[in-house]
């Protein structure tokens, strides 16, 4: 595999997988101007040489051709994902994207460079195996307590860029769906003036080391349900990648959620 981002996630990412028998990295893409340009993978992951180094993005194409990779996994931000997964995807490698932050449009592009490629991809806001089955559990309540009302609260570290996080905002349209699409995601609720009906409420905090931490309330009359899952460090994050590139390895072409390959681990 390639890594695309060779942050905290990416490097973490690397870390595990050089633990593995059955996936190899191969090498890292960067901005040009990032100061580990050149630097390898292993060493700069803290677990010693694997004689894969980090390119610039702009030479994806011959760290392509002289590696043969299968996969691209892609923890960037939103305007480079949209560059590497259309390049990757014009290559012939599979995808496995967690980058979040993206516009329609951009979200958009990538959809359509991976069903123009016909190419296999895990594309989710949440790669942990915990969160994805919290979407499900947030999917059951909402349809069954129609009428109560939601907010949901994350808290992230204070380096994260965007806000609410892509997860927050994953549970808020799950949720609205449930509904029937009647419920209306309030971000950052400030001002005065009573809660109105069917609102979603999300607010998002940023604080110290934080890896992630998602609360989904459900309030209704005298009683109210919490649905909580924390991330007590990126393992758990990195862990259900490894998962994902397993599972496109053996794909056929689509777009594919991290629940489809929880599924198809039964």
């Amino acid at each position: 595999m390639i890594l695309a981002g060779f942050g905290k996630m990416g490097k973490k990412i690397a870390a595990l997988a050089s633990s593995t028998e059955d996936i190899r990295i191969v090498g890292a893409v960067e901005r040009e101007d990032h100061p580990e340009i050149g630097g390898d993978v292993g060493e700069l992951a803290g677990v010693g040489r694997l004689r894969a180094k980090v390119w610039p993005a702009c030479k994806m194409e011959e760290l392509v051709h002289s590696e043969s990779p299968e996969v691209l996994v892609d923890f960037t931000n939103a305007e480079a994902s949209v560059a590497n997964v259309s390049k990757a995807a014009k290559l012939g490698l599979s995808i496995v994207m967690g980058t979040t932050g993206h516009s329609e449009e951009q979200m958009d592009s990538i959809l359509t460079a991976i069903r123009d490629a016909g190419i296999p991809a895990v594309i989710s806001p949440n790669m942990s195996f915990g969160v994805n089955v919290l979407f499900e559990a947030c999917k059951l309540v909402a349809s069954m307590l129609p009428g109560y009302d939601v907010e949901i609260m994350e808290i992230h570290h204070n380096q994260k860029i965007d806000a609410p996080s892509g997860t927050a905002l994953k549970i808020a349209r799950i949720i609205s769906e449930a509904i029937g699409g009647h419920g209306k995601i309030v971000e950052g609720r400030k001002g005065r003036g009573a809660r109105q009906r069917g609102e979603i409420g999300i607010a998002a905090l940023r604080a110290g080391d934080v890896a992630g931490e998602h609360t989904v309330i459900f309030a209704g009359r005298g009683e109210r349900i919490e649905l909580i899952h924390r991330a007590q460090s990126r393992d758990a994050y990195a862990s259900g990648v490894l998962e994902c590139i397993r599972f496109v390895c053996g794909a056929q072409p689509g777009v594919y959620s991290v629940l489809d390959v929880l599924r198809g681990r039964r």
